[in-house]
């Protein structure tokens, strides 16, 4: 096998190993159950992520006869509604994990034989779907994680003792970043088949003189803007984050529960007390009327391009902390070094030019810019809606990486999005000053 096509079958071996040893860690009733109501039942998971393969690459690349069209259909696409418009489908839709084992193990067989001999020309060329169709899974392990974050204890196998979290060093101090250039996005002239599509086509911002937060807003900064009223003061807030809180009663960070004498915090492994000193992870909504609170704002998207990667003298880094390859545990918390948030100030391997902590791993950033395309977006051949469907307006940019990111995403032109009232994903946030 060509050094492509090895490099591509080692990189599905891996992420099916990862999306396989998520679902093994579930109970079987768990696969019925609706984590979070704006999300599938885990069930379409389990037959999503070889159904999307299957797809892209045997289906529609390839114009491979079907396997079981009605399955394909069902399987094909998640969902993120908006306007409140919330799946209503019982459990006796779907059909049951023991049911769907041939026909996943049957797409399986049918992916690994276009990899070996399909030609890489096309939308294959260069391996770009089949990178696509890795990289989807990988996105897909971690969407799991969040959401299996949100399931009883009943619903999970007993897991092993996660690895111990290294104690971080909390500063309240801003990082001045000079006026400079801002690298986005990819060149399709010089990596045409690196990225998807909103990536590019890569350009320069410039970039005006600010101040940054060196390390992302905590628990315990967040705990005052909870305790001074923030959830009940309309003037912190968007009108539509307003009619969000209202509606539905949102009192706190969603992973907080009030308990006597404070407060505790949902983790994977259960309920905890609050850890003061990590991250706390909130909707945009919420993140940016704290901001309000606090008289500041939000990262840009090119404000956190410049903050991560730039350097005084105006040029670009790969990584916050050089070129050097991420080490996952060294130069921050992703690629499941550790099981969830941990203190921040954990890394300094891991900060920028420019001394700001944790701008990659520890939860995505959220920043205040709409997720749109760059100028000269072309909608990618084998995936034509991937972003194309969410430039409404509804989703705004998230930077970085989160515990459960794989190392892929850790590029610098990769771009995550979300609505602003979802709370669930793990992300944080940290305020600007210009």
């Amino acid at each position: 096998m060509e050094p492509l096509r090895q490099t591509l079958a080692q990189a599905l071996e891996e992420g099916r190993r990862l999306s396989d040893a998520a679902f093994a860690s579930l109970r079987p009733r768990a696969f019925t159950v609706r984590p979070i109501a704006e999300r599938h039942r885990l069930i379409f998971y389990r037959g999503h992520l070889e159904a999307f393969d299957w797809n892209l690459l045997c289906r529609d690349a390839l114009k491979r006869p079907s396997r079981r069209a009605d399955w394909e259909k069902l399987f094909a696409f998640g969902i993120d509604p908006v306007d409140g418009a919330l799946p209503h489908d019982e459990p006796t839709d779907w059909p049951t994990p023991e049911a769907l084992g041939p026909w996943l193990k049957t797409l399986r067989a049918d992916v690994d034989a276009a990899l070996a001999t399909a030609p890489l020309e096309g939308w294959l060329q260069g391996g770009w779907a089949f990178t696509a169709a890795i990289e989807h899974r990988l996105m897909h392990v971690e969407t799991l994680a969040y959401l299996f974050h949100r399931l009883d204890d009943e619903h999970k196998q007993p897991a092993p003792e996660a690895a111990a979290a290294p104690t971080g060093r909390l500063v309240d101090e801003w990082r001045h970043v000079p006026a400079g250039p801002a690298q986005l996005g990819l060149s399709r002239a010089t990596a045409p088949y690196a990225g998807w599509d909103n990536e590019y086509e890569g350009h320069v911002v410039p970039v005006d003189a600010f101040d940054v937060q060196a390390q992302p807003v905590t628990q315990e900064a967040f705990e005052r803007f909870v305790d001074a009223g923030g959830y009940h003061e309309p003037r912190f807030w968007t009108d539509a984050g307003w009619r969000w809180r209202t509606e539905q009663g949102v009192e706190h960070p969603v992973t907080w529960r009030r308990v006597a004498g404070g407060w505790c915090e949902r983790r994977a492994r259960g309920d905890r007390q609050l850890e003061p000193s990590a991250p706390v992870q909130v909707s945009w909504a919420e993140a940016s009327a704290y901001a309000r609170f606090a008289g500041a704002r939000l990262l840009t998207e090119a404000q956190w391009h410049r903050a991560a990667l730039g350097s005084p003298d105006g040029s670009s880094r790969a990584f916050p902390w050089g070129h050097a390859a991420p080490r996952p545990g060294h130069h921050g918390n992703f690629a499941f070094a550790f099981d969830g948030t941990t203190q921040v100030g954990a890394f300094p391997a891991g900060q920028s030019a420019f001394g700001v902590d944790e701008l990659v791993g520890n939860g995505w950033e959220w920043t205040c810019t709409p997720f749109g395309p760059f100028p000269g977006f072309e909608p990618a051949p084998f995936y034509p809606g991937y972003s194309r469907s969410f430039f409404d307006g509804q989703h705004f940019v998230l930077k970085g990486a989160s515990p459960h990111t794989a190392l892929p995403f850790l590029r610098a032109s990769f771009r995550n999005w979300f609505q602003p009232h979802y709370p669930f994903v793990a992300s944080k946030f940290r305020l600007v000053r210009a």
